[in-house]
């Protein structure tokens, strides 16, 4: 399909009824419902590939089956709505492959990238003559979006060269004026679509004042930017994540060693210095001044991501292990620097963990609102901390192994034993709160006075230590305090619980029916004498137990068993003539016998 040139479009073109096409709604329906929801660009492009051959056939606007023949379309082609939506899809499809080559796991490499950057022109091509159907065709607001939606292809295709930025900058203010301008206009959901759109585009436009120099803007802030969503941003993201790889792959050239409790390791393989560099540039985020500020979602995402780069790091240390040559100083230099990377993963988890518990601990007292948001159980909180005791064990397994070991590694693994004796009062604590909930007085008091105990010792421990956290020490004597307030209410209640148990008893008794009509009761008391459970059920049960089924179900008995003389009627017995006795008959009586 062939485009026509644009100056061979007339100006003096009868009006004709004007066609409507919310284009912003359209695209990013068909956009969120075909693949970009999840950044899959190639399903979006078949989808655009489809919704053309379905507009083809419709509109009867085939291209021959034998041999391809060019139908051009003009002005005087566009007869109804669907000629725009076929200009429209076909510069979606031109910018969806692009994205798709953009966003490969590797990026493009030097072909592909010449092929993405004619994608690229192919839809801006598509997009111009969008633009210039809708401005004669379209009514003004149609005509409005087409020329921001041209604008738009228009300046992605200058971010993508590298060049003119002042062009590309004036392309994303264009379509960055007519969002802005349509948002205070139509229904809500039209309003919110404007909205977002502007956002996306507003990364773009300070990135283009970035490259020019009318702007002072940082590099943790061009960061902070490209974690925003949208497919608008993908182009951005990739530009950015480019431009900070070669920036580290420049600082990793410096970066020969790797430091770790006093221990130097020295690094040649430039793969695990790039991924070393890239998790502690994300542990500054987590550990930094505005760490403060992050919220926890976010903080999660940034480890995901430094564990992703630094187990992409042990990786690359482990195939080193397996081609270094028979070495000994090599392996055991690549050894230890696994160990410190392992060591140093452990404690990130740790901090995770933590942080976990410390979102779980703000929804434990929580009230269930309208959202339906999720409320904290105390059984979560003691996996939780198993898993917290689990990595501080591990750690300390692996910062303690090896024969010469130096007093950083030795602190270390003393710092692993005073945060297991604080996690495992912990774990106490909310094991206790689980047993409190279910009613358990006696378990539940004699936990409370556990966790007291130990959290009197891991104090003691603390306050021996010279460096202490007084966060932590101030954490521990408040669950001193909760512990043996708990312990103490705990107690009331089981008195309070002892002394109603005769009436409690005696209720639940007379409550106790000869025949319910409740079909969830699992089994009825007589089914089970001979195990040992309550007569009157569970106190947090709501429903009073049965005794038996009445009247009772009928039973299968045995009866007497029936004889049947099947040889009867085969036996064929001597005939008994001879030994009966013969009647004596007269003359006369032979006649008339």
């Amino acid at each position: 399909m062939e485009i026509d040139d644009q100056s061979s479009i007339p100006s003096d073109q009868i009006s004709n009824p004007k066609f409507s096409i919310n284009v912003l709604q359209l695209l990013k329906s068909a956009q969120m419902q075909h693949g970009l929801r999840f950044g899959d660009y190639a399903r979006y492009r078949r989808y655009c590939t489809a919704r053309l051959r379905r507009l083809y056939k419709s509109l009867k606007f085939t291209h021959g089956r034998l041999k391809y023949t060019k139908r051009p379309i003009s002005i005087t082609t566009v007869t109804e709505v669907r000629f725009l939506h076929v200009v429209l899809y076909t510069a979606e499809r031109a910018w969806s492959h692009a994205m798709e080559k953009k966003t490969l796991p590797d990026g493009p490499n030097a072909r592909q990238r010449s092929y993405l950057i004619g994608r690229l022109r192919k839809a801006v091509k598509w997009a111009s003559l969008f633009q210039e159907l809708c401005s004669i065709k379209g009514d003004s607001r149609t005509s409005l979006e087409a020329e921001a939606y041209a604008a738009y292809m228009k300046g992605s295709l200058l971010f993508e060269q590298d060049q003119n930025w002042d062009v590309a900058l004036k392309c994303f203010k264009s379509a960055r004026a007519v969002y802005e301008e349509l948002g205070k206009y139509g229904d809500l959901e039209n309003q919110v679509l404007c909205r977002e759109r502007v956002e996306e585009l507003e990364p773009s436009v300070r990135y283009c004042l970035h490259k020019i120099g009318e702007s002072n803007l940082q590099t943790s802030e061009l960061v902070s930017i490209g974690e925003m969503e949208g497919p608008a941003l993908d182009l951005f993201k990739a530009k950015l994540e480019a431009a900070m790889a070669e920036a580290r792959s420049q600082q990793a050239a410096s970066m020969t060693e790797f430091h770790w409790l006093g221990n130097r390791f020295p690094i040649s393989n430039a793969k695990i210095r790039v991924s070393i560099l890239k998790a502690q540039e994300l542990e500054k985020d987590i550990h930094g001044s505005a760490a403060d500020s992050l919220p926890a979602e976010k903080k999660l995402v940034l480890y995901d991501k430094i564990f992703a780069a630094y187990h992409e790091a042990r990786s690359c240390i482990r195939n080193d292990l397996v081609t270094a040559a028979n070495s000994e100083n090599v392996k055991d230099e690549l050894s230890g620097l696994d160990k410190a990377i392992g060591a140093i993963l452990g404690q990130r988890t740790i901090e995770r963990n933590q942080l976990l518990v410390k979102i779980a601990k703000s929804k434990l007292n929580k009230v269930r609102d309208d959202k339906n948001e999720k409320v904290t159980k105390p059984e979560e909180l003691v996996r939780l901390y198993d898993l917290l005791l689990q990595n501080t064990a591990d750690l300390s397994d692996l910062v303690s192994s090896g024969r010469d070991r130096k007093m950083e590694e030795v602190a270390l693994a003393e710092e692993c034993e005073l945060k297991s004796m604080v996690f495992r009062a912990e774990r106490c604590f909310y094991l206790a709160k689980s047993y409190s909930s279910a009613d358990k007085r006696t378990e539940a008091y004699a936990l409370y006075s556990r966790a007291r105990s130990l959290a009197d010792a891991a104090l003691m421990k603390l306050q021996s230590v010279n460096a202490a956290d007084q966060v932590i020490i101030k954490e521990l004597r408040t669950l001193c305090n909760e512990s043996r307030a708990n312990s103490c209410v705990e107690h009331a209640k089981g008195i309070m619980e002892e002394e109603k148990a005769p009436e409690n008893l005696s209720k639940k008794i007379s409550n106790i029916s000869l025949n319910g009509t409740d079909k969830k009761m699992e089994k009825l008391l007589m089914e089970k004498l001979d195990t040992y459970e309550s007569a009157v059920g569970e106190a947090n049960m709501k429903v009073a137990p049965r005794i038996g089924t009445f009247p009772p179900a009928f039973q299968p008995v045995p009866r007497n068993p029936i004889v049947l003389d099947l040889a009867y009627n085969l036996i064929e017995f001597p005939s008994l003539d001879a030994r009966m006795k013969k009647d004596k008959k007269g003359f006369i009586s032979r006649f008339w016998g």
